[in-house]
């Protein structure tokens, strides 16, 4: 199944930019594990307002336990709390969009 995750992060007000800076350096690390495993599909960024902090995320996993266990193993979980929606495939999807290949290479 795919999910539409919603994840919003709210770090607490006098944490240490050094903490700060760690945890989101774990946070790519697991970001690209995730992904070389076949769960964190994309994620993107959409507009945000000043101070916030939030990722749109499409994961893929074998059933709602298993997305809880990949978000939960991500080390920003601490500060974040995550909208899931579970999508189900519509009959018009035109399926993913072919990759574009460099022709320089």
């Amino acid at each position: 199944m795919e999910y539409l995750v919603t994840m919003t992060t709210n770090v607490p007000p006098g944490t240490a930019e050094q903490t700060v800076d760690d945890v989101r350096s774990r946070e790519a690390a697991r970001s690209r594990e995730l992904a070389a495993q076949g769960h964190l599909l994309r994620l993107w960024r959409p507009p945000l307002q000043p101070g916030e902090w939030r990722t749109l995320g499409l994961f893929a996993a074998a059933d709602d336990s298993e997305l809880e266990q990949v978000l939960a193993s991500m080390p920003l979980r601490v500060w974040r709390t995550d909208e899931v929606m579970p999508l189900s495939p519509h009959p018009n999807d035109p399926g993913p969009a072919p990759r574009q290949t460099d022709p320089s290479s």
